[in-house]
């Protein structure tokens, strides 16, 4: 039961990579990326309906209530800057930056919940962390401080540094409503209140689309990418109520290796053998969280 988290957490990152994989076809097609983002949360709330009917209704103190309307804000802005990362910059110029997320998460879940990680386990944070972001530089090759050197003239990679940030605590703040409510009843009752947020922000950036949903086929897009963000929701919220957020974040961080591999097979994109490094330093520091994590 210990290690139980590790194979959730594994499914967690390849649903999260498979989900991000579909939204990047859809978008290639040139799809309005806000409805994108807003139709995968529509096409997940059957699920998450049955779900959090099914599931018993744990009693909800103020704890709780609190802990939901600082993450909602949070939660919103970083999905809107993630978009906007999207948009305005090169992946290369963007993605790297996720790796971020891992590094604060080393304090901020102390910070909130007291959590305390081992070395070696923080160290393999340090690892997946290090590695997120190499295998990410071959998009854009100009060095491995290109990137940093961006951001004076990038506004995504700027956006992509605010979601890093925001996600570091938003995870450390679903941990903490988690802990006082059940994992199942949070992962089908959050969902539902972040696509209630984005809602009126994404129908009004994408009300010159709204006519031709039907016959763009964007509904149809958003289909199989919605069922995966679904997986990636239920596994993520029972993976970070079994270990500590910093190793469960850090080991989804997976999914930007597993990401590549899609690229590589899917979008026959190239540098598979130059992001090899990236790939062995993830690996490297998801053996160190199994092997001295605690």
């Amino acid at each position: 039961m210990q290690m139980l988290w590790l194979p959730i957490t594994l499914l967690c990152a390849f649903s999260l990579a498979t989900s991000d994989a579909l939204t990047k076809k859809a978008l290639a097609a040139r799809y309005n990326e806000y409805l994108v983002a807003w139709l995968r949360l529509l096409l997940m709330l059957p699920p998450l309906t049955v779900l959090l009917l099914s599931t018993p209704k744990p009693t909800l103190g103020p704890e709780f209530l609190l802990t939901i309307l600082i993450a909602l804000p949070l939660e919103l802005v970083a999905l809107i800057l993630y978009i906007k990362a999207l948009k305005l910059s090169p992946l290369g110029l963007t993605v790297p930056f996720l790796a971020l997320t891992p590094l604060f998460l080393l304090v901020i879940p102390y910070l909130l919940l007291g959590e305390r990680i081992s070395l070696t386990g923080g160290i393999g944070v340090l690892f997946i962390a290090a590695g997120s972001y190499v295998l990410n530089l071959s998009r854009h090759g100009n060095g491995i401080l290109s990137p940093f050197r961006a951001i004076l003239k990038e506004r995504g990679s700027l956006c992509m540094i605010g979601v890093a940030v925001l996600y570091s605590f938003t995870a450390t703040l679903s941990k903490k409503a988690i802990s006082v409510s059940s994992p199942l009843f949070f992962a089908s009752f959050y969902p539902m209140l972040v696509f209630l947020c984005l809602t009126p922000v994404a129908l009004w950036k994408g009300r010159n689309e709204l006519r031709f949903m039907k016959q763009t086929g964007i509904m149809q897009a958003a289909l199989f990418p919605a069922f995966f963000s679904f997986v990636e929701t239920i596994t993520g919220v029972v993976a970070l109520s079994l270990t500590n957020v910093a190793y469960m974040i850090a080991v989804k961080r997976l999914s930007l290796l597993m990401g590549i591999l899609y690229g590589y097979f899917l979008f026959r994109e190239d540098g598979l053998g130059e992001r090899l490094a990236g790939g062995i330093l993830m690996i490297a520091g998801v053996a160190l969280i199994v092997i001295g994590g605690r």
